[in-house]
């Protein structure tokens, strides 16, 4: 595969890239980046809350709505991106979103009013919506099906660095410099992930572009995904994991600065550290996917964010640290088999499967975040432990119902815009 391939070829022999070839590495690695500038973007005001709620006099709650305003539009966004993708060039269409999503970002930081800055958060959300579905999309259109669940996992654990370098980055440079410049810093470091992005992604080689779709075809095309068995459970298990995994991350900051802890913004943001465990199972748990079986390496990871939530009730700071780590270890491992999963199973239309799967995970967390604020404000941190223990059940019984689904199909024959 070479970057001067089409991106609109068409291709009814899948010309597939194989693991362990260079276009392989180069996908990967951009891929890697795409992941890296939407979640450090989209997440990296994650830690500011507290000092976001102290700045423009708000509640904790109120200031959840500079991170689930962002996941909301995205959420929608996508959906729209789905269509689009059907008719436009893939990676000109990621290329712009990261590059947008970036100067909003700075646009954010530079606004006086806190309603401007929530309008700026929101309008970068919603221009992120061309990244998660689309890479999903590519990964699923040009990879051979048996190296899929390693890429897949690799873009995966893109998100994860993203998101831990997002956020402590964040924490260490409020701290020095506040919140502000820390945001325009953020913002500059997208701008040049997204240019590393467009230099390494190979164009599409199986990308069949539909243009002059009418919007009753993608609305048939996402009702079809809909009654295919299976997909309908992956899509709720997206949202419940990533609507208790963000209500764990927005409201532990909040617990953390209160005794007996009384952390300032720097230690807070080295507890996202444990995004490293993230990258590493995402990549670890797409391999073992691929050999094993993507059920029962899935529902491992529910069981290990179970047994973490359970840890963060405990009094010691070790024992807080040690149950978000286990949350955010199983996380990834259930998101990057699940997100895989869908392009194996999906039958055409990829780009449409892909972005329901997408829709459900960033509403999860856009309406359960917000909704983990109510507890908070109205217990402390029982009872936000309790309900997010109550979606991972939820997930684990949507995912009982996956243990028969078949997904072993003939190469290619998910192919698909």
């Amino acid at each position: 595969m070479t970057s001067s391939a089409s991106d609109t070829a068409p291709a009814t022999t899948p010309m597939w890239t194989r693991r362990g070839t260079a276009a392989y590495r180069r996908i990967s690695v951009a891929l890697f980046l795409a992941g890296f500038a939407t979640f450090s973007l989209l997440y990296g005001v994650q830690p500011l809350l507290p000092a976001i709620a102290q700045a423009f006099g708000v509640s904790p709650a109120e200031s959840s709505l500079a991170l689930s305003l962002s996941t909301g539009m995205l959420a929608f966004a996508i959906l729209g991106a789905g269509a689009v993708s059907s008719a436009v060039a893939r990676r000109p269409l990621m290329g712009a979103s990261m590059c947008a999503a970036a100067v909003l970002n700075i646009v954010a930081a530079l606004v006086p009013d806190w309603h401007a800055l929530l309008v700026a958060r929101a309008v970068a959300g919603f221009v992120l919506g061309g990244v998660p579905a689309v890479a999903m999309a590519y990964l699923a259109e040009e990879i051979e099906p048996p190296g899929l669940g390693l890429a897949m996992g690799l873009y995966v654990g893109g998100t994860a660095f993203g998101g831990m370098m997002g956020r402590i980055g964040i924490s260490v440079l409020t701290e020095f410099m506040g919140w502000r410049a820390a945001l325009i810093c953020l913002g500059v470091i997208g701008l040049a992930a997204a240019a590393g992005f467009a230099a390494l992604l190979p164009a599409s080689r199986n990308f069949v572009p539909r243009r002059g779709q009418a919007w009753s075809d993608h609305v048939g095309h996402w009702a079809a995904h809909l009654r295919q068995p299976g997909l309908p459970r992956l899509f709720a298990i997206a949202g419940l994991l990533m609507g208790a995994f963000v209500t764990v991350y927005n409201y532990i900051g909040f617990r953390l600065v209160l005794p007996p802890y009384d952390l300032n913004q720097t230690q807070i943001g080295l507890i996202f550290t444990a995004y490293v465990f993230g990258i590493v199972s995402s990549a670890v748990a797409g391999a073992l996917a691929d050999r094993f079986g993507r059920w029962p390496v899935m529902v491992s990871g529910m069981v290990c964010m179970g047994a973490g939530l359970m840890l963060t009730c405990v009094t010691p700071l070790g024992g807080v640290v040690a149950g978000i780590v286990g949350l955010t270890f199983g996380f990834f491992v259930a998101h990057a088999v699940a997100s895989g999963w869908v392009g194996r199973l999906a039958v055409g239309s990829k780009g449409h499967a892909s972005s329901l799967y997408l829709l459900s995970y960033y509403l999860g967390s856009s309406v359960m975040g917000s909704v983990g604020g109510w507890f908070w404000g109205h217990g402390g941190w029982w009872p936000v432990a309790g309900f997010t223990l109550v979606l991972v059940g939820l997930a684990l019984w949507s995912a009982w119902g996956l243990r028969r689904v078949d997904v072993a199909r003939q190469p290619g024959a998910t192919m698909g815009a």
